[in-house]
């Protein structure tokens, strides 16, 4: 079975195709067959202007063309496609939607930040971790913050929080906006069990490819510290020459890892993992789950 999930975010859109088979003991195993990633940077326009412009929406609607041939070309005929903040933002998303769904056939779902941060946790990477830790998903998105506390084998809390890398880079987070943050975190996350961070998003993914880590070896909260002084103490131009890094990316990872340093402080978490999930991935889950529902009750 092919299925494939669309994640139109603050920063990029990304079109992940996922072939699911089953193994001897009848669980579903998901292996990617393609990631495509199209930086719309639709909230550079949605958080100063309120909408969307129009170059933007004619790149939105010709990047969903080229996702409708890809899932052509892959045979893919189940597909869940969601839209995060800055289509949460625009006042012209509906516009966008019907544009995309007459052109491509493709339905756009602009979700909520607590339903992205529930698709998010459908990776359920925390269930297969140990037991003597509770954790904290920690998902940095260009509009969007989601979090999600995993305690003793159960899901605690969630919350989406508008602190997204794009917003600080328009100066649009308030101290309010930390402060509500810093409060719910250290209201909703006491734990007797030490507790670890579970990073998503393309800036941690990032940061983990140039630290060199081993798969499975966690960062620390002093090397994103060390990350950031680094990052912030060069221009853009040397971030994209010294770090290889593209341009979309070099302007986003610092107040990326100023979101994920100020979490991890603020729950006295030492340590992330870096599964490289997203939320492509848990729709990827979701729509599994849907469709396996739907069959048994047939």
């Amino acid at each position: 079975m092919k299925l494939a999930a669309i994640d139109i975010g603050s920063n990029a859109a990304r079109l992940l195709i996922t072939e699911v088979t089953l193994d001897a003991y009848g669980r579903p195993q998901f292996n990617k067959l393609n990631l495509v990633r199209v930086p719309l940077r639709l909230g550079f326009d949605v958080f100063e202007l309120g909408e969307i412009s129009k170059q933007k929406r004619n790149m939105i609607v010709e990047t969903m063309k080229s996702y409708a041939h890809l899932l052509k070309a892959y045979g893919v005929e189940n597909v869940k496609a969601c839209a995060t903040s800055a289509m949460r933002d625009a006042s012209n998303s509906d516009d966008i939607i019907r544009k995309v769904k007459f052109e491509t056939g493709i339905e756009i779902k602009v979700i909520s930040g607590d339903e992205e941060a529930s698709f998010i946790y459908e990776n359920h990477i925390a269930e297969n971790l140990d037991k003597e830790h509770s954790y904290l998903y920690i998902d940095v998105g260009g509009g969007s913050t989601e979090l999600t506390f995993f305690n003793e084998g159960k899901l605690m809390y969630k919350e989406s929080f508008n602190i997204g890398t794009i917003r600080l880079l328009k100066n649009m987070v308030t101290e309010k906006n930390w402060d509500e943050m810093k409060d719910h975190l250290r209201s909703n996350t006491k734990s007797k069990l030490p507790m670890i961070a579970i990073g998503s998003g393309g800036n941690i993914n990032k940061i983990f490819s140039v630290s060199k880590k081993k798969e499975g070896k966690p960062l620390t909260i002093e090397l994103l510290k060390d990350y950031y002084k680094e990052f912030s103490s060069v221009s853009l131009e040397e971030r994209i020459r010294v770090y290889k890094l593209r341009e979309d990316r070099a302007d986003v990872i610092v107040p990326a890892l100023q979101i994920y340093i100020n979490v991890m402080r603020w729950a006295g978490i030492e340590e992330i993992y870096v599964p490289k999930i997203g939320l492509a991935d848990g729709l990827i889950q979701h729509l599994y789950e849907e469709l396996t529902l739907a069959l048994s009750s047939r």
